[in-house]
């Protein structure tokens, strides 16, 4: 199935979803998976967060932000402070997905997805890059 809950303790995930209800359902399931969720609601909020050094082992994505930057470029800015972060990568246009399927420790997620889903997706990136 995948990692325990236990096994997740301590591995902060930052979600970035402008749709609120969608990151808070992601959290919460991240949350009961051992994770520990930092949730914000747009990509400056995620560059704030990230550049002050607060804890994050996985970056959780909607491609689609709204706002001058999207999740894309919120992933190159992300690497730039900190090289090896896991990103997740989720959005309703999976035609996005082809040029990012390349990038080193990067997953891609098509929307709509599951709690499951979504979870699995990170314990799988957390399991190979640690």
């Amino acid at each position: 199935m995948g990692q325990t809950a236990a096994a997740n303790d301590g591995t902060t995930v930052l979600v970035v979803e402008d749709e609120v209800p969608i990151g808070e359902m992601i959290g919460e399931a991240l949350m009961s998976h051992g994770f520990q969720v930092y949730v914000v609601s747009s990509a400056a909020g995620a560059l704030r967060y990230l550049l002050s050094g607060s804890p994050a082992d996985v970056l959780f994505t909607d491609i689609n932000l709204a706002g001058h930057i999207d999740g894309t470029i919120l992933a190159e800015r992300a690497r730039e402070v900190r090289p090896d972060l896991p990103i997740v990568f989720a959005s309703g246009r999976a035609n996005l997905f082809e040029h990012l399927r390349t990038i080193p420790g990067a997953a891609c997620l098509a929307k709509p997805y599951s709690p499951a889903q979504a979870c699995s997706v990170v314990e799988g990136l957390v399991a190979t890059a640690y």
